[in-house]
Formats: structure tokens, C-alpha cells, sequence
């Protein structure tokens, strides 16, 4: 009598069981803002792929866009002046770029807080001293660190280009409680349409030393291209590692195949 009662029990639990998951719906109740809301575009880079490499050029590019637009409000905390040299730099020019940075120090006379010029084993140095002062000179948002963004958020790199280049005005058909309200920005790639930061690129923003064509577009995939590198700057090396290993595996494999038929070919099963 128990088991036929413990059969049925276990037969309603799995009866409950598929009716939760044929009932349950896979994905939340769409709101306004999908309709309006874009996914993000496929942006290519050398570093994709099977046989991913870097394109130094464009990083070169990239961490010139970094310096002088982005690191006025976003910080680049995981990221060492030395590591710069993967970039095509030599030790040198390494030093001279540190060397143009102001990082947090400490007066040996006094004790007091200063700051001194930037040496190859520091790091790229915060605009702001706190989440405070970040908070306070950008009407209360918080500029994230940008050192593993393209890993951090949906989309990737795709996520990052894409809010770059979306900035635009408002679509005539957006309903009032969607419209960007005082200190925001519509940008349809950005999960609620509106954001704190402003545009931050413009055409000519900025001179490439290449002399390549500073548009909005050539920025957005060169600075994307450079955070790609900042969040995994081994990627080429671990993907290099990682064809060598399938490879070595496959040579063992037939050497040891070849070795079982050699060491059983005279032998009767």
C-alpha cells in the first residue's frame, strides 16, 4: 500500500512540475520601451575569431580617444601605464606618457596628500578622488570604470560602439513618460532610452597621429577596440595557447593510436 501511495505522490510533484514550466512565461512582460529600445550593432574587429590579433594602429587610436575624451569622467582602474607597451610603444615612450600624468602621492616631508608625475608602474589615475565627488559633477550618476566594460555589460563590444554612435533625438512617436528628462540623453541601445552621459564624441574631436579621419563612427570602434584590449589583453596569447594545445592533443593521439596497433598488430584476440 505505501509504494503505490509514494508512486502517486512523486507522479503529482512531476505532474505540478510540468505544469509550472509549460505556465511560466520564458521572458518578462514586454513595456514601452521595447518597442523603441534597438539591439546593438555587430561591430568586427581583428581580435574576433578563430585566429584573433591586435591591430596596434587601431589600440594606438583607441587609448588617444581614451585620454583625451573619456578619462575626463571614467576611470581605467585595472590598467597599468607599462601595459601600454603591448600596444606597439617602446619602454621609452612608456615613460614619457606616464609621465604626463598627475597620480595621487604623499608629501615624505609633511605627510600631507600631493601628487607627482606618473611612473610606468602606476596606474591610469581616477578623474575623481571618490564615488562622491564622480557623483556630484555628473548630476548624481556614477561614470563606471571602463577596464572590463566590454565584458561587464550585454553586447560586448557590439553594446559599447553601438551606444557611441546611437545618440539622437527622440523619436515624434515616443510617449511622453519615455521622453529624456532634465540631464538625460535618448539613446535607443541603452536599456531605459535615456542616460545621464551626454554625447561624447563629435567629428574631429580628436587628431590621429596616423592621420586617419577622426568621425564619430572611426572613434567609437577605435576606443571600443582599446577597451576590448583593456578587458582581456591576453586574448590573442590565450587563443595562440589554446591551438597549440588542440594541436599537441591531436598529434598525441594518433602517435598513441599508432603505438596501440603497433604494440597489438601480432597479437591474437
Amino acid at each position: 500500500m505505501v509504494r503505490p501511495l509514494g508512486f502517486l505522490v512523486g507522479l503529482g510533484f512531476i505532474a505540478a512540475l510540468v505544469l509550472a514550466i509549460l505556465t511560466t512565461p520564458l521572458t518578462n512582460e514586454p513595456n514601452a520601451s521595447h518597442e523603441f529600445h534597438k539591439h546593438p550593432k555587430h561591430l568586427k574587429l581583428a581580435s574576433d575569431g578563430l585566429m584573433p590579433h591586435w591591430d596596434k594602429a587601431q589600440l594606438q587610436r583607441g587609448m588617444q580617444v581614451y585620454r583625451e575624451v573619456c578619462s575626463a569622467c571614467h576611470s581605467l582602474n585595472l590598467v597599468a601605464f607599462r601595459n601600454i607597451q603591448d600596444l606597439g610603444y617602446t619602454e621609452g615612450q612608456v615613460k614619457t606618457f606616464a609621465k604626463g600624468f598627475q597620480v595621487p602621492s604623499i608629501n615624505p616631508d609633511t605627510g600631507e596628500p600631493a601628487t607627482r608625475d606618473g611612473v610606468p608602474s602606476d596606474h591610469f589615475p581616477a578623474p575623481y578622488a571618490n564615488e562622491v565627488a564622480a557623483r556630484a559633477a555628473n548630476n548624481n550618476a556614477l561614470p563606471p570604470d571602463l577596464s572590463l566594460i566590454t565584458k561587464a555589460r550585454e553586447g560586448g563590444k557590439d553594446y559599447v560602439y553601438s551606444l557611441l554612435t546611437g545618440y539622437q533625438n527622440p523619436p515624434a512617436n515616443l510617449p511622453k513618460e519615455l521622453q529624456p528628462g532634465t540631464g538625460l540623453h535618448y539613446n535607443p541601445y541603452f536599456a531605459n532610452l535615456n542616460l545621464a552621459m551626454a554625447k561624447p564624441l563629435a567629428d574631429d574631436q580628436v587628431t590621429y597621429a596616423d592621420g586617419t579621419k577622426a568621425t564619430v563612427d572611426q572613434m567609437s570602434k577605435d576606443v571600443t577596440a582599446f577597451l576590448v584590449w583593456t578587458a582581456e589583453p591576453k586574448l590573442v596569447k590565450r587563443v595562440q595557447v589554446g591551438w597549440a594545445a588542440i594541436i599537441f592533443l591531436l598529434i598525441f593521439s594518433g602517435l598513441t593510436y599508432l603505438s596501440y596497433r603497433n604494440i597489438w598488430a601480432d597479437k591474437k584476440h
